[in-house]
């Protein structure tokens, strides 16, 4: 039976893959602070859960809205991804995690409150802890292209701090 288009949802807003249909990121769904909308967030979560997504993961440091993916029946994660974290130990225990759901064939959807250069550092990153992007500087481009604008300090400060990210057999090139 078809579905109507109100049943299929919205796409969130600043969708993007990373790893074309495994890995994407959005901004928060319903959008965040002022602009965030309930209805909007409904809408967007429904979008998620009926693309296949096997879980949406969050990296705002607040468990915010993480009942609405329950009530909507999507599992999430939450990996909250603080600014006064340190950096490298926090990739270091996102990184595998994000691996072995990508290696159980999961496709995922990642989020921050907005998709700015803290979620692009975090994915960059991701593409050069991996090796798939093995050297820092072409991931940070890589990204950019992806994103359609220049990364910023933060961003960049994360593609860094992957690349130090002590113990990862994944690390290649410079």
């Amino acid at each position: 039976m078809a579905k109507g288009k109100w049943a299929q949802g919205i796409k969130p807003r600043h969708f993007q893959w990373i790893i074309d249909g495994q890995l994407a990121i959005c901004e928060r769904p319903g959008g965040y602070g002022g602009n965030h909308r309930r209805v909007r967030r409904q809408e967007e979560i429904i979008w998620i859960r009926e693309n296949d997504f096997a879980f949406v993961i969050s990296l705002i440091p607040s468990n915010h809205n993480l009942h609405s993916y329950d009530e909507l029946g999507l599992p999430w994660r939450h990996w909250p991804l603080a600014p006064s974290l340190d950096a490298e130990t926090a990739l270091a225990q996102i990184y595998p995690e994000l691996q072995n759901l990508l290696n159980a064939g999961s496709k995922l959807l990642i989020h921050g409150e907005e998709v700015g250069d803290r979620l692009a550092g975090v994915m960059a990153g991701y593409l050069r802890w991996t090796g798939m992007v093995p050297e820092t500087a072409k991931a940070i481009i890589v990204m950019e292209s992806i994103l359609g604008r220049q990364m910023g300090p933060e961003g960049r400060e994360l593609v860094t701090a992957a690349s130090r990210t002590a113990g990862s057999s994944n690390l290649t090139g410079g």
